[in-house]
């Protein structure tokens, strides 16, 4: 077996992939990470499911993962606001 893969090695492996891509951000694991689980939850993943995924605790620790998109909010506003219930129901 090989030697212990360190966070810092992971990060400077992204590091030099990113770029390699010419992305033109820093991007870090911790980056990754943070975005899989967010779209994971948008996308409908149990927040349990992706606790147990994260190898993380507490289900408190995962809210930190679990911030909804301004435009996903802004959607969720649209499809549930009293008006647009009022205008759809009466045509």
């Amino acid at each position: 077996m090989g030697d212990a893969f360190h966070a810092n090695a992971m990060s400077k492996l992204v590091n030099d992939y990113v770029n390699l891509a010419y992305i033109g951000k820093k991007i870090s694991c911790h980056r990754f990470r943070h975005t899989c689980a967010t779209l994971m939850l948008e996308g409908g993943a149990d927040v349990r499911y992706i606790q147990a995924l994260l190898g993380l605790a507490k289900l408190e620790t995962t809210g930190i993962y679990t911030q909804v998109s301004i435009k996903q909010l802004k959607d969720v506003h649209t499809l549930a606001h009293p008006a647009k219930i009022e205008r759809d129901s009466s045509q």
